[in-house]
């Protein structure tokens, strides 16, 4: 492997390492500031800004070590985590808290992450230390020994370091939002995140009055469309792959992908706020399998950013995923007060999501483009 590439790889695994500590930190420090309000708002400003640049770090390491027909599957268990972590911490949280006490919840899981931290710098050492050793073993063999390697490495380490810098300088915006893809990669982020985080926030509520589930049912039942995504993007991602690997154009695989992300939801959304006479549990079916389905977005739209720019998948990324948080803060208010307003949820919750499903659907299909664009190139004529 090129001295390069591993310096690379050490940085951006070291932003990545950064970012879990930051958020392990300021989750196990909770019950500490608790009784405090600026102390437990700075927490959770570090935990945002934590989780803020971990998943852009991991987004590069994909982009620079994984090759495209491997690049779903990677794509999905990076990101499938989401869904194995919130099903473990519903599990896990309500034992905990009964038999430990509230606070031992924040310990445990910000242990957690500082475990981890070190499990990665080990590996990253280890990794680290077998590329050299192959560097080591190339210049023995035309008899100049380690330090040649030394001198390769800490050259290789200095250009690195200095590419990186120059790189963050350097950086194409103009060229980025005179992108059509890049701009539906903007708008699908956003469309799928209005419909996950309004029905994260909004479905167990949904479920117990609507639905007339006791709330340990209703907690139950939260349960289910993670579940139900893991199960999905487990087959969506070898599909996607294998479509790749045989030939098909990636750009028409990503479409196709984001296509059952954005239409299965929809479909069953309309379904529940349709007055079927279904029975609750049928609504539930519908609402998990809509959700799970859309996880086909992990072989759509997050590998995406990825196919066009290697050198600037990270920083694509921070802009559809900086704009995709927005619903989480407009989206979930304006259905909480439609809801006020209507008392519909079919109005309040339904609609605007099939709305944006649908609408990101077509802005998909029309603009989107897994086809490699270089940025700089485009800057630099401009």
């Amino acid at each position: 492997m090129d001295g390069k590439i591993v310096w690379w790889k050490v940085c951006l695994g070291k932003v990545l390492e950064v970012g879990v500590l930051t958020w392990s930190l300021a989750t196990a420090i909770i019950p500490a500031v608790a009784g405090f309000m600026p102390g437990l708002v700075l927490s959770r400003i570090l935990v945002g800004i934590g989780e803020g640049v971990s998943p852009s770090a991991a987004t590069d390491l994909i982009a620079r070590s994984i090759p495209l027909k491997e690049r779903s599957r990677a794509v999905a268990v990076v990101f499938g985590g989401l869904s194995f972590g919130s099903v473990l911490g519903l599990l896990f949280s309500p034992p905990i808290i009964q038999n430990l006490g509230w606070e031992s919840v924040f310990y445990i899981f910000g242990l957690l992450g500082i475990i981890w931290c070190i499990g990665f710098e080990s590996l990253k050492e280890r990794q680290l230390g077998d590329n050299e050793g192959l560097l080591n073993l190339g210049q023995s063999s035309t008899g100049s020994g380690g330090l040649v390697s030394s001198a390769v490495s800490l050259e290789s380490s200095d250009s690195s370091l200095e590419d990186l810098q120059n790189s963050l300088k350097d950086v194409p915006w103009g060229a980025f939002f005179k992108s059509k893809a890049v701009w539906a990669m903007i708008y699908a982020h956003f469309c799928g995140s209005w419909g996950h985080y309004t029905c994260l926030s909004w479905l167990p509520t949904f479920f117990s009055e609507e639905l007339n589930l006791n709330l340990t049912e209703a907690a139950w039942v939260s349960v289910l469309p993670p579940l139900g995504s893991m199960v999905i993007t487990s087959i969506a991602a070898p599909f996607a792959d294998n479509l790749i690997s045989n030939g098909v154009d990636t750009t028409k695989v990503r479409k196709i992908c984001q296509t059952i992300a954005f239409v299965s939801p929809a479909i069953f959304m309309i379904l529940s706020s349709v007055d079927l006479g279904l029975p609750p549990w049928e609504i539930v079916a519908f609402l998990t399998s809509g959700l799970a389905l859309s996880s086909f977005a992990f072989s759509g739209l997050y590998c995406t950013h990825q196919d066009i720019s290697r050198e600037y998948a990270s920083i694509l990324l921070g802009i559809t995923n900086t704009v995709g948080a927005v619903p989480g803060i407009v989206g979930v208010a304006l259905t909480g007060y439609l809801i006020d307003s209507t008392h519909s949820w079919s109005i309040s919750l339904f609609v605007p999501s099939i709305f944006f499903y649908l609408t990101g659907t077509a802005v998909w299909l029309a603009f989107a483009s897994s086809e490699p664009q270089d940025f700089s190139k485009s800057e630099s004529e401009s």
